[in-house]
Order: structure tokens, then sequence, then C-alpha cells
């Protein structure tokens, strides 16, 4: 059985990466972009001293240059990076280490548009958007969208405790991935809310397989 993957994002304070671990998540992000949860790659170097070696860590960039994405990766050098922006498959792999890519959900072709552009990526990020702004808007959007057909669905955009367990069963996701869904405040982590949000995924995910299984004998 393949476990379902839970990545809480935008971490900026040791507590809440502690608290995150503890609550049993199975990657960490870091935003080096424009952000209330950005942090510098000395700070997320510090924070990524906290984080297991079983326990991935995400270097989220968006439209940053070549040079200052390696600038960042010589002082913490993430196990996995997430492109946010525009970013071309090219550039996205020319860093020796495997990416995840966002992808705007607009319709129904946003993910066969995106498999077809970033064959090399590890995986897609379905998020949200905000028409004329870059990154996630932190609402959900139509998860019947979220149809892939060759890469590991990582499932972002407006989860919390609350819905998580819907969107499990809508999209069947490889991961999901929450930010201000565990939040007191922006960047600002609550232990209550991720400690919650683990637990509501791991039940739906857990029953998922339950009824996966049964389908199969």
């Amino acid at each position: 059985m393949n476990q379902l993957k839970i990545k809480i994002c935008g971490l900026t304070r040791v507590e809440d990466v502690k608290g995150a671990v503890a609550a049993g998540v199975d990657a960490i992000g870091f935003v080096f972009t424009a952000s209330p949860r950005l942090v510098s790659a000395q700070q997320a170097e510090k924070l990524s001293r906290y984080v297991p070696a079983d326990v991935l860590r995400v270097g989220l960039f968006l439209n940053q240059t070549r040079d200052e994405i390696t600038e960042v990766l010589s002082v913490m050098k993430p196990d996995i990076l997430q492109f946010h922006g525009s970013e071309n498959e090219q550039f996205c792999k020319g860093f020796g280490i495997p990416y995840l890519k966002a992808v705007v959900m607009k319709d129904e072709y946003s993910v066969a548009q995106a498999e077809r552009d970033y064959p090399s990526a590890a995986g897609l990020l379905l998020d949200s958007h905000e028409v004329d702004k870059p990154g996630g808007s932190g609402k959900a959007f139509d998860w019947s969208l979220s149809r892939a057909q060759n890469k590991q669905i990582w499932l972002a955009g407006g989860l919390n405790a609350e819905n998580v367990s819907a969107a499990i069963r809508t999209v069947k996701p490889y991961a999901i991935d929450v930010s201000s869904g565990v939040e007191a405040s922006p960047g600002l982590k609550d232990l209550n809310r991720m400690n919650a949000f683990v637990l509501a995924a791991r039940k739906a995910a857990k029953q998922m397989y339950r009824e996966r299984e049964s389908s199969d004998k």
C-alpha cells in the first residue's frame, strides 16, 4: 500500500517545523520568493536541522533567475524544487534536483498541457490562482479537473482539516499540500490545525485504500 504523502508549506519558525514533524508530515516546504512566508537560505538551512532524513525538504521558487536559485542552493539544498511561475522545462530540470511544477488549474485541459510541457517533472502540483496574480490563491478549485495520466499529483489550493477528506476521495492524489489552511496568521502555523489536518488526511487515505483493496478482490 502506498501511503498518501502530506506536505506542509511555508514554515518560518523552529516550533512550526518541530510541530509539523511531530504531526507526521512527509514533506516540509520553504518559500524563497516574495511572500509572508518568505525565508532566506540561511533561515531555511537552520530550520532544516530540525527536519529528519525521512522528511523531504522542498524549496519553492517563482520566476527567479538561475543565479538567484543557485545562490540559495549553495547554502541549503532541498530534496525537491517546486516551481510556481512560468519557468520552462529546460530551466526546471537544469539544477540536477527532482522538481515539481505547479499547475494553475484553469480548466479541464490544464493537467494534460502540463504533462506535455514538463515530461521530466517528478510530479505536478495542482493549485488554484487569482487572475493576474502569481502563486496560489489559498482557495479550492474544481477538483473534478484533476486528472493526470502520467504524473504524480500533488493537490494544493484551499485545503484544510474540514475539506481534505472530500479532496482525497475526489482526486485520489499522490500527495496533498497545505499552507494557509493550517495557519494562525500568514507564515505562522497553528499546531492544533496541523495535527487536525494530518489526522483527517490519514483517516481519509486509509478509507480510500481500504475501498480500493476491497474492489480489487
